[in-house]
């Protein structure tokens, strides 16, 4: 993987804000050929600094504005149990993130459904059955004060 200059930086942060901007729009802001935007993203993504383009969509508009966050202790941590529970976490369309973690709990999940009653719904049937589950503990989000995807270069 190349050393990123100034230049890939620039037009990273660019794609990060809007994605769908043309290679010429981006070719004019950064005083660059069309070519060289076009060569210099097709390098990016080949060496997968770019992972992919993605449309953020308002979960207010789409009724999905309930958002928790839900800590998770297994009752044991062989590698079995953790890869059984990884597995199965990744089968969950309302768990958005997952993360591995050290402290209190061995997992942050961060969880998007309509309402109280579908996170309840989703943690009697869905979450809580898998197995060696020890204990949670949910944290719902009252308000956002800051979201972002974009990474400072």
């Amino acid at each position: 993987m190349s050393k990123l200059d100034q230049t890939d930086k620039t037009l990273l942060m660019f794609l990060q804000k809007d994605s769908k901007q043309t290679t010429k729009e981006l070719a004019n802001k950064l005083h660059l050929s069309v070519t060289a935007v076009y060569e210099r993203i097709k390098k990016l993504e080949k060496e997968g600094i770019i992972k992919n383009y993605v449309a953020i969509l308002d979960k207010k508009r789409i009724a999905k504005n309930f958002l928790a966050h839900c800590h998770v202790r297994l009752t044991q941590h062989s590698k079995d149990f953790v890869m059984k529970f990884e597995k199965e976490i990744l089968k969950l369309e309302e768990v958005l993130e997952c993360y591995h973690v050290s402290g209190d709990y061995d997992y942050i999940l961060k969880v998007v459904v309509n309402d109280m009653e579908a996170y309840r719904d989703f943690m009697i049937t869905k979450l809580t059955a898998i197995p060696n589950i020890g204990n949670t503990h949910s944290i719902f989000v009252i308000g956002e004060v800051k979201h972002t995807t974009a990474i400072s270069m």
